[in-house]
C-alpha cells in the first residue's frame, strides 16, 4: 500500500521510499524516513494534494510523491497500567 491509498484520519508507518535521486532526497529532507508515523489529515477537493502530519508538523504532498512512499498500518501502542 502507498501513502496515496491511505484514507483520511488513518495513521500509517513508512516502510520504504521508492523514489530515486532528488525526489527521494527531498522526501527524506522533509522528515519522511523509514519507520516514521504519518497521519493523513485532509485531501483537497479534487484529490490532490494530501495534508499529512508527522514529527509534530503538517506537510502537504502531491499524489505523485505520495505514490512513491510505501506504508503499513501503524500498530496501536500497548496499554499499560
Amino acid at each position: 500500500m502507498t501513502l496515496k491509498d491511505v484514507r483520511i484520519g488513518d495513521t500509517v508507518r513508512v516502510k520504504k521510499i521508492n523514489g530515486q535521486g532528488a525526489v527521494k532526497r527531498r522526501l527524506m529532507d522533509m522528515g519522511i524516513t523509514k519507520g516514521v508515523e504519518i497521519h493523513v489529515r485532509k485531501v483537497a477537493p479534487l484529490g490532490d494534494p494530501l495534508e499529512i502530519s508527522l514529527r509534530g508538523y503538517e506537510l502537504t504532498l502531491r499524489k505523485f510523491d505520495a505514490h512513491t512512499i510505501e506504508v503499513e498500518a501503524a500498530r496501536p501502542e500497548p496499554v499499560t497500567s
